[in-house]
C-alpha cells in the first residue's frame, strides 16, 4: 500500500549578484538581454513572492540558499592572486568575462540542482539526490559543491536520505539534473516512471544531435545516475528530446515539456520518438493511465512557446485538477494566452492558470519551473529533514527583511569588480545561513 507523500517545491532563493551576463549559449532570453541592467532586490522578492503564493494555497514550499558570488576561490584557482581586493580588480581589469562567470546568480534556477528519486522508487527505499555538474557551462559547473552541501544540511538523516557526488565533469557525462526529469505517477507515495531526457548519446558519433546549439544531457548521464539511485528498468524511460527544438532554445527539456501525477504536458516537437516514449511509458505506469497533453505547432508555434516559457511553468495539483503556474510573458504572446483560456474552458486536466511575476528571472532565461527542484516526501521523510527552510508567513517576512537589506536595486556589470559587492554578498550570506539554520555550507565560512 501506498505511504501518503507530497512534493515538496525548494525554490532558488535569487542571489545578490543576479545580473544579465548573457552567459549561456543557446538560451535565448539570455542572449537577447545582455548587459542590461539588472535589479537584484526585484528579482529576489519576485522569487520570494512566489514562494509565498504556492505556500498560502498548501503546498509544501522550501527554500535554497543562493551561493557565494563572485567566487573567489574560482577566481585564485585560475591563477589570479593576492588579497580579495586585488584579486577582484585584476579579474575585473584584465578578464571580464571570467568575473561575469564567476559572479552569476544562476544557482536561483534550482531544477538544474540536482536530481531526486523518491524512495518509493530505489531499491534502498530512501530518497536520492545527485547534485547536476553543469558542465555544458562554465559558470554553472562550479556550482555542485556548495549545492552538494546546502542538500546535505536539509536532508541529513542517512536512514531517509542518500546523497552523491556529482558526475565526472566531462562533456560525456554532462549533466543538467531535474530540468532533463521529470515523474509520473498514479499519487506520489507510489512507485512511479522516471523520465529522463537527453539532448544526445556521447558515446556514439553516428547518434542524432543539434547543430546549433550544444546538447547539454547525456544518455550516459542520465543511466549512470538511474544506476546510483537503485532505479530498475520498471521505474525508468530514456527519451531523447528532440535536436531541432534544441536548435530552436529549448537548451532544457523543461522548456518544452512539464509532467505531474498522471499527466504529461509537452509540445509536439519535444521528442525525437514522440510514439516510442508514451508507449514505454504507458506499459510502466500502474494503477492509472498516463494523460498526455500534446501542444500541436498550429495551436502554439515552437517559438511562441520558447519565448513565453509556456512548459517552464508549475503543473500543481488542486482540488478541482491541475494548475498550471505561469509567467506573465504566456499572457503577453497571443497563441499563448489563447490556448491557455481554450484549455481551462474545455473539461481538459487543466482546469486553472494563474500568473506569477518573474520578469527579473525571466530576462535570463528562466522561469517558475527553472525556479523549483521537486523532492517528493513521505510523512516520516518530511519530519526526518531540517524544518527551518520550509516557508512560512514568519520565515517569509524575515527573508523579505534580509533581502531589502542586503541586495542592491541596480546592477551593472562593471560592478561585479567592487569588492564592497562581495563583501556586502559574504555579510548577508552569513546571516542567511543562520536564519535558516544549515550552518557553515559556504567556502567563506569553512
Amino acid at each position: 500500500m501506498a505511504r501518503h507523500a507530497v512534493e515538496a517545491n525548494f525554490d532558488g532563493l535569487i542571489g545578490p549578484t543576479h545580473n544579465y551576463a548573457g552567459l549561456s549559449w543557446g538560451n535565448v532570453a539570455s542572449r537577447t538581454n545582455v548587459r542590461a541592467v539588472s535589479n537584484p532586490r526585484e528579482a529576489a522578492l519576485q522569487g520570494l513572492a512566489k514562494m509565498k503564493q504556492l505556500a498560502d494555497r498548501g503546498y509544501v514550499q522550501g527554500v535554497l540558499p543562493p551561493h557565494e558570488r563572485p567566487h573567489l576561490p574560482t577566481l585564485r584557482a585560475l591563477g589570479f592572486a593576492g588579497k580579495d581586493d586585488e584579486v577582484l580588480r585584476n579579474a575585473a581589469r584584465n578578464s571580464p568575462l571570467i568575473l561575469a562567470a564567476v559572479s552569476s546568480a544562476s544557482t536561483m534556477w534550482t531544477a538544474n540542482a540536482a536530481t531526486v528519486s523518491p524512495s518509493a522508487d530505489t531499491a534502498d527505499n530512501r530518497v536520492h539526490f545527485t547534485p547536476a555538474n553543469l558542465s555544458a557551462k562554465f559558470h554553472r559547473s562550479i556550482e555542485h559543491n556548495v549545492t552538494g552541501r546546502a542538500l546535505k544540511a536539509i536532508f541529513a538523516d542517512d536512514a531517509y536520505f542518500a546523497h552523491h557526488p556529482a558526475l565526472p565533469p566531462v562533456s560525456q557525462f554532462g549533466d543538467e539534473g531535474a530540468a532533463n526529469h521529470t515523474r509520473l505517477c498514479s499519487s506520489y507515495g507510489d512507485a512511479g516512471v522516471e523520465l529522463f531526457v537527453y539532448g544526445q548519446v556521447a558515446f556514439d558519433e553516428r547518434a542524432p544531435g543539434p547543430k546549433l546549439y550544444p546538447a547539454r544531457q547525456t544518455l550516459e548521464a542520465s543511466q549512470a545516475i538511474a544506476r546510483l539511485h537503485g532505479l530498475n528498468d520498471r521505474n525508468t524511460v530514456f527519451a531523447q528530446q528532440n535536436p531541432d527544438a534544441i536548435d530552436a532554445g529549448v537548451f532544457h527539456n523543461d522548456v518544452i515539456a512539464v509532467g505531474n501525477g498522471n499527466m504529461l504536458f509537452y509540445h509536439e516537437m519535444a521528442f525525437l520518438d514522440e510514439d516510442r516514449m508514451l508507449a514505454d511509458i504507458g506499459a510502466r505506469l500502474t494503477g492509472t493511465e498516463l494523460e498526455a497533453l500534446r501542444v500541436s505547432n498550429d495551436q502554439v508555434p515552437l517559438e511562441d512557446a520558447v519565448a513565453s516559457y509556456l512548459f517552464n511553468s508549475q503543473l500543481l495539483n488542486t482540488p478541482d485538477g491541475m494548475m498550471l503556474a505561469v509567467p506573465g510573458e504566456c499572457r503577453e504572446i497571443e497563441s499563448v494566452s489563447r490556448y491557455l483560456d481554450t484549455q481551462v474552458r474545455s473539461d481538459g486536466p487543466i482546469t486553472s492558470v494563474e500568473v506569477f511575476d518573474v520578469k527579473q528571472s525571466m530576462r535570463n532565461g528562466g522561469g517558475p519551473a527553472c525556479l523549483r527542484l521537486r523532492v517528493v516526501l513521505n510523512d516520516d521523510e518530511l519530519d526526518a529533514m531540517h524544518p527551518g527552510v520550509l516557508l512560512n508567513d514568519a520565515l517569509y517576512e524575515r527573508l523579505t527583511t534580509w533581502v531589502e537589506a542586503h541586495y542592491r536595486s541596480e546592477l551593472r556589470q562593471d560592478d561585479l569588480g567592487d569588492p564592497m559587492l562581495l563583501e556586502e554578498v559574504r555579510k548577508g550570506l552569513d546571516e542567511l545561513t543562520g536564519i535558516l539554520g544549515l550552518g557553515s555550507v559556504y567556502d567563506f565560512q569553512q
